[in-house]
């Protein structure tokens, strides 16, 4: 009997699913007609799939185990997509990226020593580590605005820088206590 944890068809699974199906979207938006509107629309309402998908998983109880590899995997991808992009477009500095992907190719080290011992490919995500993708999640299409002219611009560009930021110092922590919590995992 298939146990509520292997399920694939739920509400939760669908909105990840999404959310991976907008990354090339977002990216063609972004770098092809440079469609900016959408491309920031696309983007709000990935970080709005993102919050509503973990929300509905847990009060309808249907967390999975393929909502615990997708939505992760379309977090990172939406990541690396809206960095490549707006690095691309010079909407923010080729240093900021670096920064952000250095984390993730810092961690994917800890794959094979988890692998080795046991564990999946990764540990549950913790709370920092949601806060960090959230400020991340704000400070992108922030910046994006701030990039064009407008009223808005210079108000979006200093919440963006902020959360941009706090988003990139707390991913980092976040991280670096994912590091932590391995080792204790494997010692011994």
């Amino acid at each position: 009997m298939e146990s509520a944890e292997d399920r694939i068809f739920t509400l939760p699974n669908l909105l990840s699913f999404l959310r991976l199906l907008g990354v090339p979207v977002f990216l063609w938006l972004v770098l092809g007609p440079q469609a900016d509107a959408w491309a920031i629309f696309l983007l709000i309402a990935a970080g709005i799939s993102d919050w509503l998908d973990g929300k509905l998983a847990r009060a309808w109880n249907q967390t999975s185990k393929l909502g615990r590899l997708i939505d992760p995997l379309a977090d990172r991808l939406y990541i690396l997509a809206t960095l490549a992009g707006l690095v691309l477009r010079e909407v923010i500095p080729w240093w900021l990226a670096a920064l952000v992907i250095g984390r993730d190719v810092f961690l994917l080290f800890t794959v094979p020593i988890l692998r080795r011992h046991g564990y999946g490919p990764a540990l549950p995500v913790h709370f920092l580590g949601k806060a960090a993708t959230a400020c991340l999640m704000y400070a992108f299409p922030l910046l994006f605005l701030a990039s064009h002219e407008g009223w808005y611009a210079e108000i979006t560009g200093i919440f963006g820088w902020a959360f941009a930021l706090w988003g990139t110092g707390l991913y980092w922590w976040a991280g670096v206590l994912y590091v932590v919590q391995v080792r204790q995992l494997t010692r011994g």
